[in-house]
Order: C-alpha cells, then sequence, then structure tokens
C-alpha cells in the first residue's frame, strides 16, 4: 500500500504538489476525535506520525482515498472537485510558519521561485509561480493546503484552511480504503 500510495500521489496532485481543533470557524461542530488507537493504527500503516493527521471538509470536494498517506515524512491527501476538475493537496508536517521563515520556505515542489508570504488572520497565504497555499501552524506542526492557483481560488483554500481539523471516527474511516478493495 505505501508503495501505492507514494507511486499515486505525484500523478494524482501532479499540478498540485508543492510541497485541530473540534469545530470549524463557520460554527459548525466536527465529532470526537477518532479512537487513538484508529488512528495510531492507521498512521502506522500510512507511515506518518498520528499527530499529523488531519482532514478539512470543503462543499464539492471529497478526499481521493488512495493519496493518503505519507510523501516527503508528511501526513499528505488530496481532495478532488466532483467534477474533477480541480484537486488540492492537504500536507501536514513538523515546524513552524513565522514571518521571518515564511518566504524562505519553498512552496512544495516550487523551489525556483520567490514566495510571496501574507499574513491572514491565523494563517499564512503564500504564493510562488502558478501554485498557492494557505500555510496554518499548529501547536508544532503546519498544515499546508496547496492548489494550482487557476483551478483552485484562494477562498477555497481559505475555507479548506479553516476548516481543517483532527479526523473523527468517521472521518478517519472515509480515508482508509474500502474493506476488500484493492490495492491499485
Amino acid at each position: 500500500m505505501m508503495r501505492t500510495t507514494r507511486a499515486l500521489l505525484p500523478l494524482l496532485l501532479l499540478p498540485v504538489l508543492l510541497t485541530g481543533c473540534d469545530a470549524d470557524e463557520n460554527g459548525g461542530a466536527q465529532g470526537a476525535a477518532a479512537d487513538s488507537a484508529d488512528l495510531d493504527a492507521a498512521a502506522r500503516a500510512w507511515g506518518v506520525a498520528p499527530d499529523l493527521v488531519r482532514v478539512t471538509e470543503i462543499s464539492g470536494y471529497t478526499v481521493l482515498q488512495q493519496s493518503v498517506g505519507e510523501y516527503n515524512g508528511e501526513f499528505a491527501a488530496a481532495y478532488e472537485s466532483g467534477k474533477g476538475a480541480s484537486k488540492f493537496g492537504l500536507f501536514v508536517g513538523r515546524g513552524t510558519m513565522t514571518a521571518e521563515n515564511c518566504p524562505k520556505q519553498p512552496l512544495g515542489e516550487v523551489s525556483d521561485k520567490q514566495v510571496v508570504c501574507e499574513h491572514d488572520g491565523d494563517a499564512w497565504y503564500r504564493k510562488a509561480g502558478g501554485s498557492h497555499e494557505y500555510a496554518v501552524p499548529d501547536d508544532g506542526v503546519v498544515i499546508h493546503l496547496i492548489a494550482d492557483a487557476d483551478k483552485v481560488d484562494r477562498a477555497v483554500l481559505r475555507h479548506a484552511a479553516e476548516a481543517a481539523h483532527r479526523p473523527d471516527d468517521a472521518e478517519l474511516a472515509a480515508l482508509l480504503p474500502a474493506a476488500g478493495g484493492t490495492d491499485t
């Protein structure tokens, strides 16, 4: 599964690959965090630390189960619009994001372009080349929501950033392959 996840992620996120709270900021309550034993087992299978696992909810977008896993030491998941016209990536890794280090950190795979940073609430809006992201520092980790600027607008990424949280049991189950599914 890990080999397949790593092999598929670049294909699923080709235009996107650029590198917890209990309620979203719009007032919608999230369910209780997933059972720690279930989360630990899933994270172990993905090759990531359990505290890195996050999900988000955006109307019209669903997570691509085959994209969920480890990528460059981070937790990663791709979300796709219902029509498949747009995708964004959610990446969670250890670190910080400050005014000083924001422009020095590459924006995912876009390492040859200058990163422009704008502080936006508790997050950083970052842009480099044709890619953009919201980076949200959260207790020793940074949640990155990255997309092609021509395909996913800033408001969608901002909403995804605001809605990022630790998964509840149902959300964790949605990240996992269906029982009896194949590893393709």
